[in-house]
């Protein structure tokens, strides 16, 4: 069976790794096809190399740009990939312009298309990722959830008969990073931590950079608490030159992270403080305290069991998280086992692998 696998930014490249591993496992051919949705050394390919995953087939390298731009030229490479290679299923991971395009360029051209980490609603349309995870839903053909929450959400909306419950592929690429993220004395040698609590920082939603007074309100909210730890993604490092923000001292600012690194970060933090979907979750799997920079959620178990609280961009309100940060009693395993990614394949297999024929008699 040939599977052609579509990604674009870092969060699904962390997915890719253990889906990729089961599909060569189970001796199918598959294609990778990096839109270049990100590009750089940091955001990509330290990625790949650390993940082990297979160079890419083909990078389209479609860049930054407004999200019609990225789509159209996303769209227009994988429909030109997609005819050439004919796959079997394409398959495509979250909630990115990559995802959107993906989905599109197969439907189109009548080839079964996968949407792994299917069912999630924040139900905020202003989020580009809500529109991207919608319509990929709703046009793809087999919709892996990966909780009983994302169920009830396709349910909700006619999708049940193509919606199958598999765990989720972030804790299968979660629990083998924890073997070989480096050790808590390392980190804290290499980005000076000391010995004291600190808190881990992402910012990078378009939401918060685009804004602001949104991005400086949260700059704010970290003035005077503890010491920050703050990977700066690359938008976010121009939208603090743009508006001129000058960061506090207790917060100190480093390139982008690897994902081994930022795991073992995220052990080691005392809070993690954040606007990514993903990371809301796997502070949840590392037994973290969540701060999430938002006013809603896709993952909503992570607030119902105690872990995660919603604080939008209000200074108040992350002074007061970062001061009590939030800790469930109890950490129950919703989001699956760490074995998703072999129930993908085989429920692939199941549904789109070509017939063989039968042998003559």
């Amino acid at each position: 069976m040939h599977i052609c696998s579509v990604v674009g930014a870092r969060p699904q490249f962390v997915k890719l790794a253990p889906f990729s591993a089961a599909i060569r496992a189970r001796g199918h051919r598959e294609t990778i096809l990096h839109t270049g949705q990100h590009y750089d050394e940091g955001m990509s390919a330290r990625f790949f190399q650390e993940l082990g995953i297979p160079e890419p087939d083909i990078n389209l390298g479609v860049g930054s740009g407004s999200h019609g731009e990225m789509t159209a030229r996303a769209l227009e490479g994988i429909e030109r990939e997609l005819l050439r290679r004919r796959p079997d299923a394409v398959v495509v991971f979250g909630d990115t312009n990559s995802t959107l395009a993906g989905a599109l360029a197969a439907v189109k051209l009548g080839i079964p298309c996968v949407h792994v980490e299917a069912g999630l609603r924040s139900f905020d349309r202003s989020m580009p990722e809500e529109i991207n995870r919608v319509v990929a839903d709703h046009v793809c053909d087999l919709l892996l959830a990966p909780d009983e929450t994302a169920m009830a959400n396709l349910a909700r909306e006619g999708l049940g008969e193509r919606a199958e419950l598999t765990g989720d592929i972030m804790v299968d690429a979660f629990l083998q990073a924890l073997g070989r993220a480096p050790a808590e004395t390392v980190l804290r040698r290499r980005f000076g931590l000391g010995e004291g609590p600190f808190a881990l920082l992402t910012v990078h939603r378009a939401a918060n950079t685009d804004d602001p007074r949104r991005l400086a309100a949260i700059v704010a909210g970290l003035r005077g608490g503890p010491l920050v730890l703050f990977p700066v993604h690359p938008r976010t490092r121009a939208a603090l030159a743009r508006d001129g923000l000058r960061l506090p001292e207790n917060v100190r600012a480093v390139d982008p992270v690897g994902y081994l690194e930022m795991v073992g970060l995220l052990r080691a933090a005392a809070a993690v403080v954040t606007d990514s979907g993903g990371l809301q979750k796997e502070a949840y799997l590392a037994g973290t305290p969540c701060i999430t920079l938002r006013e809603t959620t896709e993952w909503p178990a992570t607030v119902e069991l105690g872990w995660n609280i919603l604080v939008g961009a209000e200074p108040e309100r992350i002074r007061a998280a970062l001061a009590a940060p939030p800790r469930g009693k109890e950490r129950p395993p919703v989001f699956g086992d760490g074995h998703a990614a072999a129930r993908m394949v085989e429920l692939i297999e199941r549904r789109f692998a070509p017939a063989r024929p039968s042998a003559p008699g």
